[in-house]
């Protein structure tokens, strides 16, 4: 496989640089098979989908992990946090040159706030000296491509988040109101949650020749029982699993895969792939070259290409705040 076979033109003027309103008047292209796919809005969501169905949502919430800090000489530093280890954070750090293990970095009024400890691997490791200084002072990690500011978080949060803990949104949930999931609970269709912790896999490129051997890093994950009990209920009843996000996808498929309801997971969905829960899923469109892309392709086939053409055609709005597809693995 080439990296290629993960690549497409994305114009740039088809970037979201804002959320639409209301949340759920977003675009949702419909997955048909072979057949022309179907243009609908996120407020259609209920239509295609039946009841005894499942629908499957990250409740986690998006920490304000983007910090800009100082060193003692007066050189800016970004760091990004990525997750918290304990006693220690993995972060990105942009800026200042080479820092030295056990160097502070502050914020303007002087406030030490992190301790770089080192390296490793792809990441740096940091201490986080004052834990309540990025909920008060952080912004919110949008993702580069967006380059207008963000007036209120709360819109690169899901209604339903909790538990500040992940470096970017699960973004696909971005377009559920509370309406909305009222409406699909008055059909008949369950709403269940899991949590994956958002972190380095989400943003990082794959940067190989071949995708099939990029490493992915772990994320942590946590399926609860509740929910992998309905949703192995929901499948032996000839219903369906649709997962809202590429996120709750890899939590549900990593617990199918490793046995376990919660803990780490490295799962890399490729084309080869054996899918054991999810039946559909639905997702925002994602940049070419990434892992994200490889999951869809891992799911419908080639056929991607002809959804995403479709898509740039009509002009869609694509990325984090863009418009959404529905995914069907088992359309022909």
């Amino acid at each position: 496989m080439r990296l290629d076979d993960l690549d497409y033109y994305l114009p740039d003027d088809l970037i979201a640089q804002r959320p639409v309103e209301p949340r759920d008047s977003a675009r949702l292209l419909v997955d048909r098979g072979s057949s022309a796919p179907q243009d609908a809005h996120v407020f259609d969501l209920p239509n295609f989908i039946q009841p005894g169905d499942a629908l499957v949502v990250n409740h986690t919430r998006v920490f304000p992990a983007r910090l800009h800090l100082v060193r003692r000489s007066g050189g800016a530093i970004e760091v990004l946090l990525l997750e918290d280890r304990g006693s220690m954070w993995t972060a990105l750090i942009r800026g200042g040159g080479k820092l030295l293990a056990g160097e502070e970095l502050y914020a303007s009024d002087g406030t030490a706030v992190v301790r770089f400890q080192g390296r490793i691997d792809d990441v740096f490791e940091v201490e986080l000296l004052e834990e309540r200084w990025p909920l008060e002072h952080g912004e919110m990690p949008l993702p580069p491509y967006i380059t207008e500011r963000l007036e209120d978080g709360e819109r690169y949060q899901t209604v339903y988040s909790r538990d500040a803990r992940s470096s970017a949104a699960p973004t696909a949930g971005l377009h559920l109101t509370e309406r909305l999931l009222d409406e699909i609970r008055s059909k008949g269709i369950q709403i269940l949650e899991v949590e994956l912790v958002v972190g380095l896999d989400t943003f990082k490129p794959i940067d190989v020749d071949d995708p099939l051997q990029h490493r992915m890093h772990t994320e942590y994950y946590r399926v609860p029982g509740a929910t992998w009990e309905a949703c192995r209920a929901v499948r032996d009843r000839g219903s369906s699993v649709i997962a809202v996000g590429t996120t709750a996808t890899r939590a549900l498929e990593s617990a199918a895969s490793t046995g376990e309801l919660s803990g780490r997971t490295s799962l890399y969905i490729t084309p080869s792939f054996e899918w054991q829960v999810v039946d559909k899923m639905m997702t925002n469109f994602h940049m070419p070259r990434t892992t994200l892309i490889m999951m869809i392709y891992s799911m419908i086939g080639e056929r991607w290409r002809d959804l995403y053409g479709h898509a740039i055609g009509e002009r869609y709005r694509m990325l984090s705040f863009g418009d959404a597809m529905l995914l069907d693995r088992h359309a022909r």
